[in-house]
């Protein structure tokens, strides 16, 4: 028995050996006030879980039908002091949790800048944000840093005690950009600009990934997030410059396309505007950006919604083509030719 139980134990602490709880062990300050709020959520809860859980078994045992010395009072219908308790701590509960869900709504909200980079350490006049576009593609991600004037594909490198500000979109489709032990998850959706501001505060390497399901190469679309010491993040930022590789438009073009399990790419340049012309659906020359048919639409209109050729060149919203390529065709609307077929696994064996 004892040589099984040992075994059994093993097992599990080889199964428990490759999970890493990352969002409760975070390396960002964003992140560390998130879990904190996580924990003081669940403790609070608790207080009410814990002791309904407890008295559950308490009263099922001491009411049981075999104790003899139970108490049958068939007239009670009404205790004071009991709905005073029943009634008081969750409503205390509720007001205390509404309290911190109400504070910390706004103290992390992802557009408001940094008023410190970890406990004790406000940040101050001559901290400097470092800029980072975040595009999520098809299916891969891309950042670029227009203040360095580089960019990489699925890799995501931070200077430690350094705020960050993230301006995010997505080429075609809704996804999130999350990286757990930086901050929480925020939404990238295609002509939409959102923003995250955050911090690194401990040098390593751990993972971000998408959190929306977004088709086949989804359950790839990973990016390395790599924190640095400000000097090794210099040396990093010399790395990728000495690349040679160069970030256009026709290279935007090309990373566009989906593509799956897209390893890490660096570009010592990367040309300016890119990420506008991605929010603004106009990656491919000829392509008119949203922004300027907008300005051009009032321009000639005034602003007036009744005007028949208000909006003429934009995109029709959810029917707009792809940035890239033809818009598929749905399988509904496919000939039976275009469809294919597969092998009949439903058919009966030979001989059955």
């Amino acid at each position: 028995m004892k040589r099984a139980s040992g075994l059994l134990l093993a097992a599990l602490s080889l199964l428990l050996g490759g999970c890493d709880m990352v969002t409760m062990n975070p390396t960002g300050d964003i992140a560390l006030q998130q879990r904190n709020l996580i924990l003081f959520s669940v403790g609070v809860m608790l207080l009410i879980i814990v002791p309904v859980m407890v008295l559950t078994v308490l009263f099922a045992y001491r009411y049981r039908w075999s104790n003899p010395h139970k108490i049958y009072d068939p007239t009670f219908d009404h205790s004071t002091k009991l709905e005073l308790v029943i009634w008081s701590c969750p409503l205390l509960i509720i007001i205390a949790l509404s309290a911190v869900t109400w504070t910390s709504t706004h103290l992390l909200d992802p557009f408001r800048p940094l008023d410190r980079i970890a406990p004790g350490k406000p940040v101050t006049a001559d901290m400097k944000p470092l800029n980072v576009q975040a595009v999520a593609l098809d299916w891969k991600w891309l950042f670029i840093y227009p203040d360095l004037g580089i960019a990489t594909v699925n890799e995501l490198a931070l200077p430690v005690d350094t705020p960050v500000r993230f301006a995010i979109t997505s080429s075609d489709q809704f996804n999130t950009f999350y990286a757990p032990t930086l901050a929480g998850m925020i939404y990238a959706m295609p002509t939409m600009r959102s923003e995250l501001n955050a911090v690194l505060n401990k040098p390593g390497e751990s993972w971000g990934y998408s959190g929306n399901y977004t088709g086949r190469g989804y359950s790839d679309m990973r990016f390395k997030l790599r924190g640095f010491e400000s000097a090794d993040f210099d040396r990093w930022t010399a790395e990728v410059r000495a690349s040679g590789a160069n970030l256009d438009q026709g290279k935007l073009i090309e990373l566009v396309k989906p593509s799956e399990k897209a390893p890490v790419m660096k570009f010592a340049a990367a040309e300016p505007g890119l990420f506008d012309r991605v929010l603004n659906r106009c990656v491919e020359p000829g392509q008119p950006c949203m922004v300027d048919v907008m300005r051009h639409d009032m321009q000639r209109g005034g602003g007036d919604p009744n005007d028949p050729h208000m909006g003429s060149g934009m995109p029709p919203g959810r029917e707009a083509e792809p940035l890239t390529g033809d818009k598929p065709k749905p399988a509904l609307e496919k000939a039976p030719e275009e469809k294919g077929v597969g092998p009949n696994v439903t058919a009966p064996a030979h001989g059955h």
